[in-house]
């Protein structure tokens, strides 16, 4: 799996601008995922379910109420992981794409 950047498209003149926090819509197929603050984290998260720990944001994506950020997610709480990874990266890019639509980069 090539790694996604999601900073890329709001590089601009070689500058770094603000990446939106954006939702990702639930699927049938997401899996859960019961979260133990102390012992488990996004990255070991992603590891074990998409084999590669970089998409930690992406379960965040499919967990708003938490504001992006995992030092807000309760101890015992049942995490949304989106899955498939290519279907939900396919999600958050057309969100990416309603985006800047209508707010630009």
């Amino acid at each position: 799996m090539d790694y996604y950047n999601r900073y890329k498209d709001f590089l601009i003149n070689g500058k770094q601008t603000v990446v939106p926090f954006l939702t990702i819509p639930s699927r049938v197929t997401d899996q859960q995922y019961l979260y133990r603050s102390g012992q488990s984290r996004l990255d070991k998260i992603s590891f074990e379910k998409y084999g590669t720990p970089y998409f930690g944001w992406l379960i965040l994506a499919a967990n708003p109420m938490y504001g992006g950020l995992e030092q807000n997610i309760p101890d015992g709480t049942i995490l949304i992981i989106p899955y498939p990874l290519t279907a939900a990266l396919q999600d958050y890019k057309s969100s990416l794409d309603t985006h800047i639509f209508y707010y630009g980069r």
